[in-house]
């Protein structure tokens, strides 16, 4: 019997690599005479860049960055093995957790920083991008980046707009004539798992803009200055960009991403599946057991655990996952693909021990899942 172990981090406990490693333990010890294949998975978020750098034997390069309130800060991003891909978590640069919960001035705040960071991955020759946003203290639309990375964003006196959604309101015309030209011969994969447009009453502001900061007095100010923005990149760009779903993604950075370096948006556990080409990889299983902290009902929104169920669904492979806790609804993800769950911990008041726990308690559930199944 082979045994592809696909799992993703459990968020806050433990990484994607170490929950493949000990699912595989405790298969070993239930039937040592089973083969086993291990491949992480992400989905674009947390854990992502370390999930991709380990795989495929890349390297993390720590470097300074501005954050997001324009401070100096470390941060982090990824070269993958094949020498021409980096990968990069905008949390780690212009992330709200960097802020720890210190929300002072969310107007201001700038992306700045991921566009001094793709730029660094461009002196060092490195032009695809697998991009993940979630997590963003932003709203700014990505015109921090694209500043960084050379565009020039003018008010109606020809002179720079301030960084942050504060300056959007002055915007007057985008000139991309300085835009870094090397930009022109790259790709740009973006993982983004929730549909907003830019702006209007589902766009970045209203959905996301409460969480970061604004009060209810600034949502439709900010909103108004973000149709500014997106009716003029709509204008340069000759498509309405703004209104595409995902646009309004990360205060806006979808759009940026798609008007100024012609990025692509896709789900972002696809994005990983095909890059590590895991279709083709799991034709040879007989069995994939993938898992994630968490499986609820949120875990069908193509989520890494159900990214995997349904390809391996396609080739009528049976899928069984290992999470840490069961949430609401989780029987939803029967129906895309998976067998059965098996939790770690019983219910939330074990869910300390379980954080604390993880790795033992993932190889005994490993090794229950082999028992009761395929013994």
């Amino acid at each position: 019997m082979n045994i592809l172990i696909s799992p993703q981090a459990f968020k806050g406990s433990i990484s994607a690599i170490d929950v493949a490693n000990y699912i595989e333990k405790g298969i070993n010890k239930a039937n040592p005479n089973i083969t086993t294949t291990k491949m992480p998975v992400a989905d674009g978020g947390d854990d992502t860049l370390e999930t991709l750098v380990s795989i495929t034997n890349g390297h993390i390069y720590k470097t300074k960055a501005t954050g997001p309130d324009g401070t100096k800060i470390m941060t982090s991003w990824g070269a993958l093995g094949d020498n021409k891909t980096a990968v990069i978590e905008m949390a780690k640069i212009s992330g709200l957790a960097l802020l720890s919960g210190n929300i002072k001035d969310p107007k201001n705040y700038t992306t700045y920083g991921l566009g001094e960071i793709i730029k660094e991955c461009l002196d060092l020759n490195y032009n695809k991008f697998i991009i993940g946003i979630g997590g963003s203290a932003t709203n700014d639309g990505g015109a921090g980046m694209a500043q960084a990375l050379g565009a020039n964003l003018f008010d109606n006196k020809k002179k720079e707009i301030k960084r942050g959604a504060i300056g959007l309101k002055n915007l007057k015309s985008i000139n991309l004539a300085n835009l870094d030209q090397r930009i022109k011969n790259c790709e740009f994969l973006v993982a983004c798992d929730v549909n907003n447009p830019l702006h209007g009453p589902n766009g970045a502001t209203f959905t996301f803009g409460p969480q970061k900061g604004f009060n209810e007095r600034e949502l439709c100010k900010i909103d108004k200055y973000m149709k500014n923005y997106g009716d003029l990149i709509d204008m340069n760009s000759g498509n309405k960009i703004s209104k595409v779903p995902g646009s309004g993604a990360a205060g806006g950075l979808g759009a940026g991403f798609m008007f100024f370096v012609n990025g692509k948006l896709k789900s972002g556990s696809q994005i990983i599946l095909d890059y590590i080409n895991f279709e083709s990889q799991c034709k040879n299983a007989d069995i994939i057991i993938t898992g994630e902290g968490q499986i609820d009902f949120q875990t069908i929104n193509n989520k890494a655990p159900i990214a995997v169920a349904r390809i391996a669904k396609k080739h009528n492979i049976p899928t069984f996952a290992i999470c840490g806790v069961l949430g609401k609804d989780f029987e939803k993800v029967y129906s895309e693909g998976i067998e059965k769950v098996y939790p770690i911990c019983k219910n939330e008041s074990e869910k300390e021990y379980a954080i604390s726990n993880a790795s033992k308690l993932i190889e005994k559930t490993a090794y229950d899942l082999i028992n009761q199944n395929f013994i």
